[in-house]
């Protein structure tokens, strides 16, 4: 490809070697449950390490437990009245004056509800992002994956879209104390809107977001928002339409991302894979294979840059799990078997019992010609940055150490305390009527002055 990775290539070797992998996950994670009806269901990411388990993929990775992150941490990005709300209130005090005057305010109700533990669960999908950033910032591994991260809408002082902690963005923090340069790339069907507001007056940043466009949530990611002052052409949308498939997609990714990887440099890269842009997703609209999802990784992979990879949406649970194990061999570098190994969710797989689902019948909304012209203006977008942007580097703080824990068993499931597996027929049509997206908050807030003022006693 001619890109140079000078100081970001790994010890590994070139594509087609082996990756040091690291792999977080929680065992109680599958417990959370956001309620009846509500098609975020935590449930899914057990269902996606339950695969990866009796794939042994696990066997090629680095398995860790993350570690909370502790309300400080979560406030390196988010404010301190709404870490404070979101840390506090339970279903037990919701009807508390406090609590029920501060719904609105956080947005936090029909889409982003209360449920037992909630604060666990923000604590453990931040825990995860942060404790891979930490992988990559001490050269432990070359590729990091958090499948219970990703939730991109989370806003500084407000829920959003199912998202309540903003893990990515706390995560790009954490590598931004090591990392010069740090590419965001999001691959959901929903525009990443969080991370893009987040960062979108830096140039240590660059967010690229490829996502369905026009009367969908959150409403952001027009092809001209491309960031303001310093940050000035380092935010990238790719506005798409319903019945995306591989080949489109395939034809329009890669281009962009040699361009920006060729221009930007960036020292470390963040994929986010919600699986709601697979064919068949419950609230999305494209038709991409499990394949042609995952060839986004495969892609970013060659490159050699170290890399983080989380998760995101996807209400179509059986094929967030078969997704996301997929992606888990793509990044160790094996081909699995498309015939699934017997394990506890079987039968959610049925009546095939395969790794791979054929996109369906659906038409391509995205003519070739539109996409040849959002390709254009994205790589003269491109051209309008100078080449590896320079970047003053200050005093870097000390990167955050996590605390040494006894080994666990890993793929010994937790007796479920919260959860009933019968509320995670993802086949049921449940009534969506109650869980209408909220609007977004349009406030673009810079955290240049968080990167650049970071109090080291703050960890």
């Amino acid at each position: 490809m001619g890109v140079s990775t000078e100081g970001a290539s790994l010890p590994s070797g070139p594509d087609s070697k082996k990756r040091r992998v690291t792999y977080f996950y929680e065992p109680t994670i599958g417990d959370y449950y956001y309620g009846q009806g509500h098609p975020m269901k935590p449930h899914r990411i057990r269902m996606a390490h339950n695969l990866i388990v009796h794939y042994s993929l696990h066997r090629r990775m680095e398995i860790n437990r993350p570690f909370p992150a502790g309300s400080d941490d979560i406030r390196r990005f988010h404010s301190y009245d709404y870490v404070d709300f979101i840390s506090s209130v339970s279903p037990e005090t919701l009807s508390e004056n406090y609590y029920s005057r501060q719904l609105q305010r956080f947005n936090v109700g029909e889409d982003c509800p209360v449920f037992d533990g909630l604060f666990d669960f923000c604590q453990s999908s931040a825990g995860g992002s942060i404790g891979a950033a930490v992988k990559l910032n001490r050269g432990d591994a070359d590729i990091a994956i958090n499948w219970a991260g990703g939730l991109h809408h989370a806003k500084k002082s407000q829920a959003s879209g199912f998202c309540y902690v903003n893990d990515i963005v706390l995560g790009i923090l954490e590598l931004l104390k090591v990392h010069r340069r740090v590419l965001y790339v999001d691959i959901d069907v929903h525009h990443g809107d969080g991370v893009e507001e987040a960062f979108y007056t830096t140039d240590r940043v660059m967010t690229v977001s490829f996502h369905k466009f026009g009367d969908f949530f959150p409403g952001t990611g027009h092809i001209k928002d491309i960031g303001v002052g310093p940050g000035k052409n380092y935010a990238l949308n790719v506005p798409l339409n319903d019945g995306l498939d591989d080949e489109s997609f395939r034809s329009l990714f890669r281009p962009i991302i040699q361009k920006v990887i060729e221009v930007y440099q960036p020292d470390v890269v963040v994929l986010q894979c919600g699986a709601d842009s697979l064919s068949g997703d419950r609230l999305g609209c494209f038709n991409l294979s499990v394949k042609g999802h995952a060839d986004c990784l495969r892609y970013i992979r060659s490159f050699n840059i170290p890399l983080m990879v989380l998760g995101g949406g996807g209400y179509t649970i059986r094929n967030v799990a078969r997704c996301w194990c997929y992606e888990t061999a793509v990044a160790v570098g094996v081909e699995p078997d498309n015939k699934l190994p017997y394990n506890e969710y079987y039968e959610y797989f049925g009546p095939d019992y395969t790794l791979h689902v054929e996109p369906r019948s659906m038409e391509n909304l995205n003519l070739p010609k539109n996409m040849e012209k959002i390709r254009d203006i994205l790589l003269e977008q491109l051209s309008r940055i100078p080449h590896t942007p320079s970047v003053p580097f200050q005093t870097t703080p000390p990167s955050m150490q996590a605390p040494e824990e006894a080994e666990e068993h890993i793929d010994r499931r937790p007796k479920p305390r919260i959860w009933s597996g019968q509320d995670y027929d993802s086949d049921r049509d449940e009534d969506m009527a109650s869980s209408k997206f909220s609007n977004v908050n349009d406030d673009m807030r810079d955290v240049t002055d968080d990167m650049e003022e970071e109090d080291p006693d703050a960890q």
